[in-house]
């Protein structure tokens, strides 16, 4: 499946979540279908607020997304790693990088303050985001953070940039809790 088509597909599913008609089968024969390996058709690098189901939200079963869930989307050394597996090992062409409504990551790098080592390591990767928007709106800055990661990934790794002339296509988008609605960010 190429990019286009791959991004057609989470718009539709995003559509039947929205629309209550979604269909994802995690019954022992789709799970039997994927013993010997698996072809996700797009990647997802998803906040892990636990109100973000990314294969619910793009009614999709299981093998059919790859997904990376980290506080704030944000695309740090695992995720990238993560990520590259499957543009390099899998042949996904579709990354979409998946910020959320009300993001409590995004809201603690706006809030600043001592948080302990790891979770102010984890700020500091949406520090850009809040530098890079007059808005202190946190929706505004979660959509500009989804962008600057869907940039990144591209930035800091050979194999996705590679990627990238060959079909590969990174998208930002804005899950609304509110609507189920996922906006592509272009």
């Amino acid at each position: 499946m190429n990019a286009q088509e791959a991004l057609a597909k989470l718009k539709e599913g995003n559509r039947n979540y929205v629309n209550d008609t979604e269909t994802v089968d995690t019954s022992a024969s789709v799970r039997s279908g994927l013993v010997n390996g698996q072809s996700p058709y797009a990647i997802v690098l998803s906040c892990a607020d636990s109100r973000v189901l990314p294969e619910s939200i793009f009614d999709s079963n299981a093998g059919e997304l790859f997904v990376c869930r980290v506080a704030g989307n944000i695309a740090n050394t695992s995720t990238i790693a993560s990520i590259e597996y499957a543009v390099a090992h899998l042949g996904t062409k579709l990354i979409a990088v998946l910020g959320h409504q009300s993001c409590g990551a995004v809201t603690a790098a706006m809030a600043g303050g001592d948080n302990g080592y790891n979770l102010n390591h984890l700020c500091a990767h949406v520090a850009p985001a809040i530098a890079s928007t007059d808005s202190m709106n946190v929706n505004d800055v979660v959509k500009m953070n989804a962008k600057l990661n869907a940039k990144a990934l591209a930035e800091r790794s050979s194999i996705i940039s590679g990627a990238l002339n060959d079909g590969l296509q990174i998208v930002p988008a804005y899950y609304s809790f509110e609507t189920g609605e996922v906006t592509f960010l272009d």
